[in-house]
C-alpha cells in the first residue's frame, strides 16, 4: 500500500508535467481509485505512446521526503481544431486542493497554443463537482448522450467551450478561473 505524506500547502509543491511511461503504473492506481470503470493500463500506454493526436499531462507533488508523487493527470485528444478532454482525475487523497483546476488550466493553454479553438467532453450528470470546475473555465452543457456509462447507464453530459483563443489564454494567464463564480468576460459578440 502506497504511503502517504500530505505536504503542508499541496499546491505550493505542484508541478504539471507531460506524463512518462514510468508514470503509467501510478495513473492507473489512480484512475482505479477515482472511478467506477477505470481505463486499463494498456488504454494509458495507446495514448502516451501510439495515439499521435493524444497530450497526456500529470500533477505531481514533492511530499515531506522529498519525493516526488503523481497525484493526478489529463489525457486530451487534439483532432483538427478541436481539444476533447478523455479523463481528468485526480487521487481522492488530493481533492479538493484545486489540483484539477491547474490540470485544466494548464492543458488549455497548452492545446490553444497548437491551434484548439474550442474543447469537449463528456462528464456523468450526477457529477455535479466536475460540472462545477468545467464550468469555472466557461463549459456549457450543449448536448446529452444517454445511458453512456455502463456501470449504472447514467446519462453523459456534452460540455463544451469555445472561442479559444489568445485573449482566452491572458484570462488563464490571469488566474480568473481560480475564484468560484468568475466567469471568462469578453467585449466580442456571440455569433
Amino acid at each position: 500500500m502506497l504511503q502517504i505524506a500530505l505536504p503542508r500547502r499541496v499546491l505550493d509543491s505542484l508541478n504539471i508535467r507531460p506524463m512518462h511511461v514510468d508514470d503509467l503504473e501510478r495513473v492507473q492506481e489512480i484512475d482505479r481509485k477515482s472511478f467506477s470503470l477505470p481505463w486499463p493500463k494498456s488504454a494509458y500506454r495507446y495514448e502516451l505512446l501510439e495515439n499521435p493526436c493524444s497530450l497526456l499531462w500529470v500533477a505531481e507533488i514533492q511530499v515531506d521526503d522529498g519525493s516526488h508523487l503523481v497525484v493526478g493527470c489529463v489525457v486530451v485528444w487534439l483532432i483538427l481544431d478541436e481539444a476533447h478532454i478523455a479523463t481528468v482525475v485526480v487521487d481522492p487523497t488530493y481533492q479538493q486542493n484545486g489540483i484539477a483546476s491547474q490540470l485544466m488550466a494548464v492543458m488549455l493553454k497548452e492545446v490553444i497554443q497548437k491551434g484548439a479553438r474550442l474543447a469537449t467532453l463528456e462528464v456523468r450528470e450526477h457529477n455535479l463537482a466536475a460540472q462545477r470546475l468545467y464550468k469555472r473555465f466557461r463549459f456549457e452543457i450543449v448536448g446529452r448522450r444517454p445511458r453512456y456509462y455502463h456501470d449504472n447507464y447514467e446519462d453523459a453530459l456534452i460540455m463544451t467551450v469555445t472561442g479559444l483563443d489568445q485573449e482566452y489564454i491572458a484570462w488563464l494567464d490571469s488566474s480568473g478561473w481560480m475564484e468560484l463564480g468568475t466567469e471568462y468576460q469578453t467585449t466580442r459578440q456571440n455569433a
